[in-house]
């Protein structure tokens, strides 16, 4: 299955992408008292994701407009953020929110964190809250460790829980990513025994030199057969990388008409799409349109 189209029409007045993320390097390096993981990670912005609209209403209402399989209207990472937002704001308003999804969901992209994002970003516009980012960040953070970074909106160097970011300037490179057919539980993955919570801490020098780790990627593979098969398919057009704890998996070309040909062989087997990396986040660019 392919994923057709790139975030093309954000430009359009009344809709917000919520941009697709690559973990470029992900390792686990400790645990809090807490049971949260601490990592280390690079985040970098897809010129691919979902589509996001808001309808302001005067009814206080948060409903969800769009149908999402698999996902009741409460339990929606969209509506759990603009009722946080309007709770601890005090605003009034309601809305009725419509999501385009195009991210493939389990697939360690961000998805329902970058959705969630754009709501808290879009509705502080929209209902005039004029909270600041490190504010809306504090909340997203309540919603899930991706949040704070796709709230920001640069590429970044992240430790803690993710929510430390450092700006970090990369190539754009042009990606090519595959998702396997399968939903990869994020919770086994950082509960199984055998996950390493102690890798060496690396510096930003140590992941330009080219220490691009996943420490979750053997736990992945090891586990989720159609992950490990995806991984040997690609590592014969490129070095085949996983972003995050997903299914989603990547490599890099520098040649465009090489990465159209790796697309097509790929379409047969995988859901797939080709993206250009992002330092600065379509949703900060959409901000600024405003």
């Amino acid at each position: 299955m392919v994923n057709q189209g790139n975030i093309t029409d954000w430009r359009l007045p009344d809709v917000w992408p919520a941009p697709a993320k690559l973990n470029l390097m992900l390792r686990i390096v400790g645990r809090r008292d807490d049971g949260y993981h601490l990592l280390q990670s690079v985040f970098q912005f897809l010129d691919f994701g979902d589509s996001l609209q808001f309808e302001v209403n005067d009814t206080g209402e948060v409903r969800r407009a769009s149908d999402l399989t698999g996902v009741a209207g409460d339990e929606d990472l969209t509506v759990r953020a603009a009722r946080l937002l309007q709770k601890e704001s005090g605003c009034r308003q309601g809305v009725d929110i419509r999501v385009e999804k195009r991210t493939p969901m389990g697939g360690g992209l961000g998805g329902g964190s970058s959705d969630a994002a754009t709501t808290l970003v879009a509705l502080n516009h929209l209902w005039e809250l004029k909270l600041s980012d490190d504010e809306l960040a504090a909340l997203g953070v309540r919603l899930g460790a991706d949040v704070p970074v796709f709230v920001r909106g640069f590429a970044a160097w992240a430790e803690g829980v993710g929510e430390q970011l450092q700006p970090i300037e990369l190539p754009e490179s042009l990606f090519l990513v595959i998702t396997p057919n399968c939903h990869v539980d994020t919770g086994e993955v950082f509960s199984a025994p055998e996950l390493t919570r102690n890798a060496a801490r690396k510096t930003i020098a140590d992941f330009f030199s080219g220490e691009f780790g996943n420490t979750c990627e053997q736990v992945v593979r090891n586990r989720y057969p159609a992950v490990d098969e995806a991984m040997r398919w690609l590592s014969s057009y490129g070095e085949a990388r996983m972003t995050g704890t997903g299914a989603s998996i990547f490599t890099v070309f520098d040649d465009r008409e090489r990465a159209q040909q790796v697309y097509k062989l790929a379409a047969d087997r995988y859901r797939v799409f080709l993206a250009r990396g992002r330092n600065l986040s379509p949703l900060r660019e959409k901000l600024a349109l405003m």
